[in-house]
């Protein structure tokens, strides 16, 4: 990609990966591509005077909302600070939880402040943290970083499309979590990465592997919806997935390349 592309910006995401082995699971995991198509909607900072507003929805809307086909890349900017997550702990209440696949779910946490959006910048996540009481009564911490699915638009809440893996003592605790159960959340500096405008770049590889499609989908949002724009940005990417099957965010995806034929392409391997 180096050689191919000079000038490219290499956006690498190399994380797990998901295998299905029957018509079953894969019905179901068209439910979790669904959710990406249709929840994504990216935040992304440049310089202050550039920043334009959220549009605010007062609607709490349903889990599983707006599942009938992927939108179109949305550019919202948000700068980095203005998350509702700060670097203490904060904790929140679950407010949702529904089955997308026999591994999979998708949990809604309500916000510290339900009159206002998550505001989390371009490709950034934010940090679960869990503590478990240990054999000799001393506190384990548990942290794990997580991308929501949802986008700046939900007010007063945010989703996380989760991945149940044996033994995992956090997926674990979000698997077995009840209603109203609470768990912390934070974000920190060091979660906000490359922002939007990428500039001088005139074109970008993206290597792909699993749920590392996220953030990706939050970047092409804020490429591909910026329109307008007298240099406009080419995107090339590669997605790595054990199985056609296991393609998550395929719908969106081969939407937006088919609209956007001069400005994006996937290969999937």
């Amino acid at each position: 990609l180096h050689r191919t592309y000079k000038t490219s910006v290499r956006v690498v995401s190399l994380l797990s990966q998901r295998h299905f082995h029957n018509r079953h699971q894969w019905l179901q995991q068209q439910q979790v591509n669904r959710i990406l198509a249709s929840n994504y909607s990216t935040t992304f900072s440049v310089s202050q005077s550039s920043f334009t507003s959220t549009p605010k929805s007062s609607i709490m809307t349903d889990i599983f909302s707006s599942l009938t086909s992927p939108p179109a890349p949305k550019s919202t900017l948000v700068p980095p600070g203005k998350c509702q997550f700060t670097a203490e702990f904060t904790s929140c209440k679950l407010l949702e939880k529904k089955s997308v696949s026999e591994t999979s779910s998708v949990l809604r946490f309500e916000l510290p402040d339900t009159s206002k959006a998550l505001n989390l910048s371009t490709c950034a996540c934010i940090l679960a943290r869990l503590e478990l009481k240990k054999a000799n009564e001393e506190l384990e911490q548990v942290i794990r970083p997580y991308t929501p699915i949802s986008t700046n638009e939900l007010i007063g809440s945010f989703d996380l499309l989760v991945k149940h893996y044996p033994n995992s003592k956090m997926s674990g605790h979000m698997y077995e979590m009840n209603v109203n159960d609470t768990l912390d959340f934070k974000h920190i500096d060091f979660n906000v990465k490359i922002q939007a405008p990428f500039k001088p770049c005139t074109r970008i590889g993206m290597i792909v592997g699993g749920t590392g499609i996220t953030p990706m989908i939050q970047a092409l949002h804020a490429i591909l919806g910026s329109g307008g724009e007298e240099t406009p940005i080419k995107v090339d990417m590669l997605y790595g997935s054990r199985t056609s099957d296991d393609i998550l965010g395929k719908e969106l995806l081969d939407k937006w390349a088919k609209e956007n034929k001069d400005l994006f392409s996937v290969t999937h391997v």
